[in-house]
């Protein structure tokens, strides 16, 4: 299900202009779903899906922890590619997929 997810948001911010650099980036610290180029800036994005919002929107869980251990990832990368990321543009974004609904959140 998370496989699936994480396809139908990489093709929905293909749609919207994004280039595809890496998908599920793991490490010791933790994982990101996607990594993306937008213009000159990386963006790294955490996809969260739920099928219905019973319980909460799916942008909810992605919570202070699940946060922490995402920039402890992205800092990883980073270092793994050389990149400074005091000089390199790069944000957060989150994809949040309830059922058939996309909503993309920019710069968390």
């Amino acid at each position: 299900m998370g496989q699936s997810a994480e396809a139908r948001a990489c093709r929905y911010l293909k749609a919207q202009g994004l280039t595809l650099i890496t998908t599920n980036y793991h490490c010791k610290s933790g994982e990101i779903d996607l990594i993306m180029q937008d213009d000159d800036e990386l963006v790294f994005v955490e996809v969260k899906y739920r099928t219905r919002t019973h319980f909460g929107h799916p942008a909810e869980y992605f919570d202070t922890h699940k946060r922490r251990k995402f920039e402890s990832a992205l800092f990883h990368f980073m270092q793994y590619k050389g990149l400074n990321p005091a000089h390199i543009p790069h944000r957060i974004d989150l994809v949040a997929i309830t059922g058939s609904q996309i909503q993309w959140i920019k710069r968390l």
